[in-house]
């Protein structure tokens, strides 16, 4: 990733709204929302703490509303599910925020665009922006709509279990066989790499797929995928 692709990232940040959904006003919001304090001393730390605030209280509330029977304990379990690093990550992949992240250059250099933390700060720190130009209906609009497939997909009782062992279990209550993982692409210096694996199941045609630092960390971002799809089909 060059400084001259961040030049160019620069001036199609109206494009990026529009691929994300959103309207901004000020688009120097979004761009403070994509910048790493490696870049320089405006960066997205500010909107990341409001954003991480109001993430926390929009899922709060629509699972306070979806679930009125689940207890405080069961709640906070599919909060933390929901809203966790990895999957926070998973959603700005999916996003391909990492592809319009100002770094500096030590970060630029050691794949910093692939790293959980700073795309999950980053995510946050979107939906921070997002708040602050749009207010708060149009946020949580925004946030649900990103979350609807992963919340469809959860139950109370399943809130404590990963995605792997959810789906596993799923598939079999149903009768059906069980998933298969495979490694798709595997990339990055060896003390930052990305996995990509492909999750197969027999309801959909074509396979969830998830990236994580680490295999095991792919399989079951590729499981949540299958998950979230098999919600949004109404597939079991």
């Amino acid at each position: 990733m060059t400084r001259s692709r961040q030049a160019e990232r620069e001036r199609d940040l109206k494009s990026l709204c529009d691929r994300l959904g959103i309207e901004l006003r000020r688009l120097e919001l979004l761009k403070e929302a994509l910048t790493h304090r490696s870049a320089g001393a405006r960066n997205n730390e500010r909107l990341e703490f409001l954003g991480d605030a109001a993430l926390g209280f929009i899922i709060a509330w629509e699972l306070f509303k979806r679930f009125p029977n689940a207890k405080e304990g069961e709640l906070s379990r599919m909060r933390a599910l929901l809203v966790n690093q990895g999957a926070l990550a998973g959603l700005a992949q999916k996003l391909e925020l990492g592809e319009w992240l100002f770094l500096g250059p030590g970060e630029i250099k050691s794949g910093g665009f692939r790293r959980d933390s700073t795309l999950s700060d980053a995510f946050e720190a979107v939906i921070g922006a997002v708040l602050e130009d749009q207010g708060f209906d149009p946020c949580r609009n925004w946030v649900l709509g990103l979350f609807a497939g992963r919340i469809e997909a959860l139950t109370v009782g399943e809130a404590g279990k990963d995605p792997k062992t959810r789906l596993q279990e799923l598939l079999q209550a149903k009768g059906l066989p069980l998933p298969r993982y495979e490694l798709v692409k595997q990339s990055g210096a060896p003390h930052a790499q990305t996995f990509e694996v492909a999750c197969y199941v027999e309801l959909l045609p074509e396979p969830g797929v998830g990236q994580g630092p680490s295999r095991k960390r792919a399989e079951q971002a590729a499981a949540a995928a299958v998950l979230e799809k098999l919600a949004e089909t109404k597939s079991l």
